[in-house]
């Protein structure tokens, strides 16, 4: 019994273990225009493509999650890129009460800010937006995007700063039970990503590609075991230096925080606003 447990243990470690850049691919189905190629560095890149006839683009995890660390190398689209939406995020679906975690990036007129949309939905309730100009330019490199999910809270993370913690509350909705599929995805949002939805895609700018490649996930597979992973995800909080990286991104690139929407929220703003991290 003892070798037939460790057995599966193996198998399942493996499955938590997302392979390497080279075989990471087919980890994931594709939907709508997607390309594969090898970029200079030699390196598996996946590339969405939008334009007026092809439709959205996206890859999608065979497998589902229930907590874990997952991250990925963006390349986002240069130029003008109004009313574009280049998404990396977890959800459990698509019905009235999912839950979902998301890291979307706005697309942006030349010589504007991209802006960060993170935000989570718990139950169907996704009112929880923190938006944040990058203070770099998203279509010139590669920059690793991060989410850390687990039963205590939810880290955001751009490179090697965190932005972002979203939370547990023992009386509030919070993402726990409903194992996520893994997306990314290139989509028209030009009815609410840039500026509010005043401008909208310059089909003549099409195609549109954002890049994607290194993807990364130590993480529980649904139904599998689930372990905490050599960095320690799964009791993962943030110390005060990390706090110091939040503040810093809150005080200099913060668009939005829905904590401060007073008039979308006439009732009352929810109620993690008013708690302590």
């Amino acid at each position: 019994m003892a070798r037939r447990s460790l057995a599966v243990l193996a198998i399942a470690l493996a499955l938590l273990q997302v392979a390497s850049a080279g075989s990471w691919l087919r980890e994931f189905t594709m939907d709508g225009t997607v390309r594969t190629e090898n970029d200079a560095s030699g390196q598996k890149v996946m590339m969405l493509n939008l334009d007026r006839s092809s439709g959205p683009a996206g890859f999608n995890s065979k497998e589902q999650f229930l907590y874990g660390e997952f991250s990925i190398e963006m390349k986002l689209i240069p130029g003008n890129s109004a009313g574009t939406v280049s998404c990396f995020y977890l959800s459990s679906g698509t019905d009235d009460w999912r839950d979902e975690i998301d890291m979307e990036f706005m697309g942006n007129s030349s010589g504007q800010p991209v802006v960060l949309n993170t935000n989570v939905w718990a139950n169907g309730d996704g009112k929880k937006e923190h938006q944040f100009d990058l203070w770099f330019d998203p279509s010139a490199d590669y920059h690793t995007y991060t989410i850390i999910w687990n039963p205590t809270n939810i880290l955001f993370k751009v490179d090697n700063i965190f932005i972002r913690s979203f939370k547990r509350y023992a009386d509030l909705a919070y993402p726990s039970s409903k194992p996520m599929t893994l997306h990314a995805t290139l989509w028209d949002g030009s009815y609410w990503a840039t500026e509010k939805g005043r401008i909208p895609i310059d089909w003549n700018s099409a195609p549109f590609v954002v890049s994607y490649r290194s993807f990364y996930a130590n993480a529980c597979v649904a139904g599998g075991a689930c372990h905490a992973g050599r960095d320690g995800w799964m009791s993962r909080r943030l110390d005060a230096a990390e706090w110091g990286t939040v503040r810093w991104a809150e005080r200099n690139y913060m668009r939005y925080n829905y904590c401060a929407d007073a008039w979308r929220f006439p009732n009352g703003l929810p109620a993690e606003c008013s708690r302590k991290y």
